[in-house]
Formats: structure tokens, C-alpha cells, sequence
């Protein structure tokens, strides 16, 4: 009998261990990836400052234009933030920022559509900023949340819109092409869109060698039971066959944080006549804009012109 208790002991605390593993984990793996993310621990990288200079922003430039703080409450209760600059045009644009990014490090595109008469609805995606969340939404959790601000900005002003994300916030404007969306928004720009979160978590764990499907399985079970988030459902090549409006992709052929076979294959799985791809030499992650310039700035133009919107 004495062995049977010993048996059954180590079998409880073999069990206890792997839970205690399984939750340790999970908690860290998650955390590192999906937990929210901050300004402080971003100047602490000191990634912050690199990009301000690589990116060409000037965060002063915020500060001399009478944005307007806004919040909404997301689906499941968030309070979601934004920064809103009406300029009573008959055009608007919501421009959405990349993982671990804020609005203002947007301030190229923002600084673009601005000089062109556009309202500007700046996000702060869930889990960053001012949002609340406690799980980054990986652009398909954002996908419903940028359908609340769809809605807000319609009760704000009579106008067309136009959607544009750069990396995690381009791969949320294309999630959302694969929903119900309203008559006013016309076209899309994707700027370094990964093509499923999924691919792109395993592509960022690939540094892990042969544990990176053993962590994957720990942060999908973990985001599942925890946030109820399905990280396989996070397919964007998926979403963007449903699209009824035209999406322009950008993407750097020198990327090596999301490979340009992404917007490859996001292209591929649009509809025909609904698509145009500009692939940019020497481009790193989210650096199209910086390497053409004004050369970008004309392809939007162009793109917006093939397909009448807003004129």
C-alpha cells in the first residue's frame, strides 16, 4: 500500500509541475508577445528614439494642430482612444499604427492626408497607449474595434473614408475588409501587413530554433483560455478575398521582421480588379514611405485616382 501512495504522490506532483510549467510558461511567452504594450517600456528598449529618427517623425508636429482627444468602448467593453482632427471635409481618413507602435509615431501619413484636406482619426490600437486591454489584438481583434470607429466618425461628420495601417495596423485594416462595412468606406492602404498572425508569431520564434512550435502551442492554449483568443482564426489572406473595396499594398523587399511574401499573398487572394502591388527595393520593415518619399506619396495618389475615390 505504501507503494501505491508513493506512486499516486509523485504522479500528483509530476502533474503539479507540468501545470506549474504550463502556466509559467504561457504566462511568459504571452506577456513577451501578446501582453500590453507601453510607452515606458519601449523608451527602456530604446527603440523608440531609433525609430523617431528612422521614420522621419516629428512629434511637435502633433502638438500644433487642435486635435481633439476622443474615446469609444470596444465590443467586449474596452475603452478604446483616438485623436481626432476635423477639418469639415468631405473626406477622412483612419490611420492605424503598427505592434507596439502609438499614434504618433504615424505622424508621416497623418502629416500627408492632413496637407490633402483630410479629417485624420488617429487610433490607439488596444493594449497600447491610452487603450485599455491587456491582450494585443494582432490586428484581428482590432478588426471589430476600427468598426466602432467606422461608426463614430460617421456620427461625427458626413464623409467618405479611407483606411490605412502600417505592419500590425495594416494587417487590421485588411481584417476588416472581410466584414459588413458601410457604403462610405472606399479603399484601403497596407503598408508591411503580416498575412496571418499565426505565420507571423512562428516567423518571430523562428530564433528559438526546434522549441518555436513548442512556445507557438503555449501562447495559442494560453491566449485561448485566458482572452478567449483564437490566434489561428487571425487569417488575413482569408479576409481580404471577401473585400469589396480596392486595397493598395506596400511592402519593403528588405523586410526582414515580415516578409514580403506576405503582401504577395495578400495580393494574390484579393479580387482582380480590387488590388495593386507596390514592392519597394532596399525597403526595410515599414520603411516604404521613407526609401520613395515623394514616389510614394504619387502611387497613393494614383491609386485613389484609378478608382474615383473622392472625387
Amino acid at each position: 500500500m505504501k507503494i501505491v501512495g508513493y506512486i499516486v504522490l509523485v504522479v500528483a506532483i509530476l502533474i503539479l509541475l507540468a501545470l506549474l510549467y504550463y502556466l509559467i510558461v504561457g504566462m511568459i511567452i504571452f506577456k513577451k508577445s501578446l501582453g500590453r504594450k507601453t510607452l515606458k517600456k519601449r523608451v527602456k528598449k530604446n527603440n523608440l528614439t531609433q525609430n523617431l529618427g528612422k521614420y522621419n517623425i516629428d512629434l511637435c508636429w502633433w502638438d500644433n494642430l487642435p486635435f481633439k482627444k476622443v474615446e469609444i468602448k470596444s465590443y467586449d467593453n474596452l475603452k478604446l482612444v483616438a485623436h481626432f482632427l476635423n477639418q469639415q471635409s468631405d473626406r477622412s481618413v483612419i490611420i492605424v499604427h503598427g505592434y507596439s507602435a502609438n499614434y504618433k509615431e504615424m505622424q508621416q501619413y497623418a502629416k500627408f492626408f492632413y496637407q490633402r484636406g483630410f479629417n485624420l482619426l488617429c487610433v490607439e490600437l488596444r493594449a497600447h497607449g491610452e487603450s485599455e486591454g491587456e491582450c494585443v489584438g494582432m490586428g484581428y481583434l482590432d478588426r471589430k474595434d476600427l468598426l466602432n470607429w467606422i461608426e463614430f466618425l460617421n456620427n461625427e461628420i458626413t464623409s467618405n473614408i479611407l483606411l490605412m495601417g502600417l505592419s500590425m495596423g495594416a494587417s487590421a485594416v485588411c481584417a476588416t475588409t472581410g466584414e459588413n462595412l458601410q457604403k462610405n468606406v472606399k479603399a484601403v492602404i497596407s503598408d508591411s501587413a503580416f498575412d496571418s498572425a499565426e505565420r507571423q508569431i512562428k516567423h518571430v520564434l523562428k530564433k528559438f530554433g526546434f522549441l518555436k512550435n513548442l512556445l507557438y502551442k503555449h501562447l495559442k492554449s494560453y491566449a485561448k483560455r485566458g482572452y478567449n483568443f483564437n490566434l489561428q482564426e487571425a487569417d488575413f489572406v482569408k479576409c481580404v478575398k471577401k473585400t469589396k473595396i480596392p486595397i493598395l499594398y506596400f511592402h519593403g523587399k528588405a523586410d526582414n521582421y515580415v516578409p514580403f511574401t506576405c503582401a504577395q499573398n495578400l495580393y494574390n487572394a484579393t479580387p482582380e480588379n480590387l488590388r495593386e502591388l507596390v514592392l519597394v527595393d532596399d525597403a526595410d520593415h515599414g520603411m516604404c514611405y521613407p526609401v520613395l518619399k515623394v514616389m510614394y506619396e504619387r502611387k497613393i495618389n494614383n491609386f485613389l485616382k484609378k478608382y474615383h475615390i473622392f472625387e
